[in-house]
Order: C-alpha cells, then sequence, then structure tokens
C-alpha cells in the first residue's frame, strides 16, 4: 500500500506504478492504458488522459499528454432490490466484442485496463453489469495487463458491497481509493496493490519512484483509522454483519422510494439506486441554477452536472433527513422542469 494527498494522485501513481512493473519485466515499451468511454479517474494530467476524452471535463486539453486507448462504455445495468442485475445479454456481448478487438488491437504497447466497477461517477453516475469486470480480468491476463480499479468513488461500501469489485468477485492487480477512506475529513488517499506485482518492482531493484511531502500525513491518518474504526463495528439489529451494511440499505431503500416518484414524471429518462447512490436523469440538461435554488428552499443543497441530479447521503442520515432530501430533489424537478 501506498499513501497519496488525494485521489488524482492515488491513480497518477497506480499509472506509474503499471507502467514501472512493465519496464521490470522487460516490456517497457508498454506506455499506455486503455481505459472505459464515460469515466472519469482525475484533475492532473495524466489522469486527464484517461478521462473520456470526448465527454469528459478535460476534452479542452486534449493533445497535452499520452494518447490511451478507450473502449467503449459498458452497457446499463439496473440492479434489483434482492441483489441481482437487469442486464441485456446481447448489449453486454456486443460490448465484449468491440472490447476484446480495441485490447487485441494495442495489446503489445498496453501496459493496464483501468475502470470505475460497476459505477462511472463524475462521468454520467452510470451504472453497468458486474459481469463487464470479469471479462475486463479475462483480457488482462491474457494480453500480461495490469488490471486496475478506482474505487476511490465506489469503496467502502456506497455500492452496497464494502468495494464494488465484489459484486463480480473479481480482484484487481491495483485499487485507489479515497474519499470515505477519511469519511471527507482530511484528504488522503491509497494505492494497493498485490504481493505479485510489489516482488516484480522489489526484484527490478527499483522502488516505486513516487514521494508526495504529505504522503502518509500523521494526522489524516488518524482520521483514516478512526474512518475505519467506524466501518468495522458490528451492526447492533445483525450480529453477522457490519453496521454500513444496514445504513446503506437503508438509504437505498429510502432513495428508491423518496425519489422514485420521479420516475412517472415527463421530463425524467430515468431514476437509478444503487446502494447510497441515487440518481434522476433528465431528459434535458439541468437548469443548475433554479434547481439548485429550488432545492435549498426546501432545505437540500444538491449539486446537479449535465443532465443528472444525484445524492450520496452520509450513511447516518436519519429517515427524516432522508425522506426531506428526496422529497427536495423531486420537487425541484418537478417545479424546474415539469412532471
Amino acid at each position: 500500500m501506498f499513501l497519496a494527498d488525494s485521489g488524482s494522485i492515488c491513480v497518477e501513481v497506480a499509472l506509474k506504478l503499471a507502467l514501472q512493473y512493465q519496464h521490470a519485466r522487460g516490456q517497457g515499451e508498454r506506455q499506455r492504458v486503455a481505459a472505459l468511454r464515460g469515466g472519469y479517474h482525475g484533475d492532473t494530467f495524466a489522469t486527464m488522459g484517461i478521462c473520456d476524452p470526448v465527454d469528459g471535463m478535460h476534452a479542452q486539453f486534449s493533445g497535452q499528454g499520452p494518447e490511451h486507448v478507450f473502449l467503449p462504455r459498458p452497457p446499463s445495468a439496473v440492479p434489483e432490490p434482492g441483489g441481482g442485475w437487469q442486464v441485456d445479454e446481447t448489449e453486454l456481448s456486443e460490448w465484449e466484442t468491440q472490447a476484446r478487438a480495441g485490447i487485441a488491437a494495442h495489446s503489445g504497447e498496453l501496459a493496464a485496463i483501468i475502470c470505475e466497477p460497476v459505477l462511472q461517477g463524475a462521468g454520467g453516475m452510470h451504472v453497468y453489469a458486474p459481469q463487464v469486470l470479469g471479462v475486463l480480468r479475462q483480457l488482462a491476463d491474457e494480453h500480461g495487463l495490469l488490471l486496475i480499479f478506482d474505487e476511490i468513488a465506489t469503496g467502502f461500501g456506497r455500492t452496497g458491497r464494502l468495494f464494488a469489485s465484489q459484486w463480480a468477485g473479481v480482484i484487481p492487480d491495483i485499487m485507489c481509493v479515497g474519499k470515505a477512506l477519511t469519511g471527507g475529513y482530511l484528504s488522503l488517499a491509497a494505492t494497493l496493490c498485490t504481493t505479485s506485482v510489489a516482488q516484480t518492482l522489489e526484484r527490478s531493484g527499483s522502488p516505486l519512484l513516487h514521494g508526495p511531502t504529505f504522503m502518509g500525513n500523521p494526522l489524516a491518518c488518524a482520521v483514516a483509522n478512526g474512518s475505519l474504526r467506524l466501518l468495522s463495528e458490528p451492526d447492533p439489529q445483525d450480529k453477522g454483519a457490519a453496521r454500513w451494511q444496514g445504513q446503506v440499505n437503508a438509504l437505498q431503500d429510502g432513495l428508491r422510494r423518496t425519489l422514485g416518484e420521479a420516475s412517472g414524471f415527463s421530463s425524467v429518462r430515468q431514476v437509478r439506486v444503487l446502494g447510497g447512490v441515487g440518481v434522476i436523469q433528465l431528459r434535458e440538461p439541468v437548469r443548475m441554477a433554479e434547481v439548485t435554488a429550488a432545492a435549498v428552499r426546501r432545505g437540500a443543497w444538491v449539486r446537479p452536472f449535465r443532465d443528472l441530479l444525484y445524492v450520496m447521503p452520509p450513511y447516518v442520515t436519519g429517515s427524516r433527513e432522508l425522506e426531506q432530501l428526496g422529497q427536495a430533489v423531486v420537487a425541484a424537478v418537478g417545479q424546474v422542469h415539469g412532471r
């Protein structure tokens, strides 16, 4: 594990680790990374290069860094209340065919594959089938690539599993975590890798070539330890589960109930909920100033973007607060964009 200052730096370290790993294996020509369309991995220069080059936030900076390989965005999937997933198998098969072709065409120059597992965040709050992770794992193994999971937004229970990769039972070679690592109180992130990756670098005689001043900041680490202790607390109602599991399940149920009303609005394309994430996708771009003001008047602060209103409430949110939040968002949409 390598501690870093922020999520973007954490992903930068993961990319450098992947390149050093390939160099240590005598394959220094592997300098590119395969990423998913619709993905978002940070705002620093290396991470901008693996965000969606067209629909992402960094199109203005295109051409400023190395050009990477982009696989098609995986087809959407709908999580079901019982833990299953509604998946269009034909769309999934077509995506796999295109992904396999994309990797095969660039196999000799790729060092790694990176993705946000199951839920793409700032790229559009896009939920996709867990089976995609299994395909990416196979492709990485077949072509000698490392598989990197960016769990900065999805980790520590947000999607209903401790890590989103557990929806598919897939273990990456490198994983990035942050955000909930400290509960948002101080900036801290971590890049984790398997023993095999670490030993490959060790045998090469080269350390990981990165060392930020504030890595392992003692205060941030103390906060992270406190956050991790809270996450490990047992559920008083279910001794076989952690407290966060009951909290996230309650968020999921509450968000489905409160946001579900908006699914009948003519202005709404889709309402989707996964764990502690609730999303209302409109049929047009959000009128941000109007919607934000309408929600604030009802006691909720939201930060819409593109055609999306989303909420990711703290796990300790009570039922009354959750009800107010959901009703405020739904009412704001109805008032501004119409029912």
